[in-house]
């Protein structure tokens, strides 16, 4: 079996294929969109590694699996490619998210202020995945205004952050460390 090629040489120019084949710039909104998507998928899997509880580790590796599928779908202009069944966020994945989220936040205590990130590092680390998340989030909703996505995949990436908080929480607790409040004195 012949290796295959890691580089190409196609990219130098400033350009990359979407899925179908249609060339634009390395900087084009939807390569900001799928890009920062994977740099979330790599900060989840540095978290993954420090994960202590196997369950909270199965979830995340599911959720890195399924941004594969969030991945692939903004990489594809629909309007030129047909989106293939893999692509496709369901309503299905939105709804195990919410059930891990609504899982976890029933072990936790009522919020009864805002949530500085920090405690437990893996808990902090948590809160960077986090906020990547959100960050993502941003650059899919600046797709959106210039083309359609699912409205499945924009629950999802939104249900994701919020996952990411009731983990961090229950981090904290898992290892003994209080969560830190903000003071509302900033003085």
């Amino acid at each position: 079996m012949k290796k295959s090629l890691i580089y190409t040489r196609t990219g130098d120019s400033g350009k990359t294929s979407l899925v179908g084949g249609m060339r634009v710039p390395k900087t084009h909104v939807r390569l900001e969109a799928y890009g920062t998507v994977d740099e979330l998928n790599s900060f989840l899997g540095l978290l993954v590694s420090r994960l202590s509880n196997d369950e909270d580790k199965a979830f995340v590796q599911w959720v890195q699996n399924s941004l594969f599928v969030v991945g692939s779908y903004l990489a594809t202009d629909s309007e030129k490619t047909e989106l293939r069944a893999a692509s496709i966020v369901t309503p299905e994945q939105v709804e195990k998210v919410e059930a891990e989220i609504d899982r976890l936040d029933s072990l936790l205590p009522p919020l009864k202020a805002f949530v500085l990130p920090g405690g437990d590092e893996v808990a902090a680390l948590c809160h960077v995945c986090r906020t990547v998340c959100r960050r993502a989030e941003r650059r899919i909703l600046a797709l959106a205004e210039e083309v359609h996505v699912a409205d499945e995949l924009l629950a999802y990436v939104n249900r994701l952050s919020d996952y990411l908080f009731v983990l961090s929480r229950k981090i904290n607790l898992d290892n003994k460390k209080d969560e830190i409040f903000w003071q509302n004195s900033c003085k």
